[in-house]
């Protein structure tokens, strides 16, 4: 259970250099996506009707779980709180945009998420950096 934890909250790096660089990542990747998530929750009344039925679950729950990604993870990611686990349905939700939503749209509609992808796959893989939340309770349990 500990080790489950420590990946969770841990960091693969403990270099002052290396986590300034990945609280820029967070912070810039984080405010971008919550602005999107921002918008769908403004409108979700307009939208929850003519959202994209993706998953086969209704309008209303695909924009739910969408919000919840592009908003609420977006918030951990930003704080790096669970940072790992903010960056599975950040992930889920760009392949989803990618290959599902703009799948037979051109490359240039689908460069932003893949951009988004590579940098959730990059924070996924190292952690949060020390500037975090995760790093402050990470030092609380040991």
């Amino acid at each position: 259970m500990k080790s489950k934890i420590n990946w969770i909250l841990g960091n693969t790096v403990e270099n002052n250099t290396f986590s300034i660089g990945i609280l820029f990542f967070r912070l810039v990747i984080g405010v971008l996506m919550l602005t999107h998530g921002f918008a769908k929750l403004s409108n979700f009344e307009m939208m929850s009707s003519q959202f994209p039925d993706i998953l086969g679950i209704g309008s209303q729950w695909n924009l739910i779980l969408v919000i919840f990604a592009e908003f609420g993870c977006s918030i951990l990611l930003i704080f790096g709180l669970f940072t790992r686990l903010a960056t599975i349905p950040l992930i889920i939700t760009m392949l989803v945009a990618i290959f599902v939503a703009h799948a037979s749209d051109p490359f240039a509609m689908k460069e932003m998420p893949v951009l988004y992808l590579a940098i959730y796959f990059f924070v996924l893989i190292v952690g949060s950096g020390k500037f975090s939340v995760d790093y402050l309770l990470n030092r609380k349990l040991k």
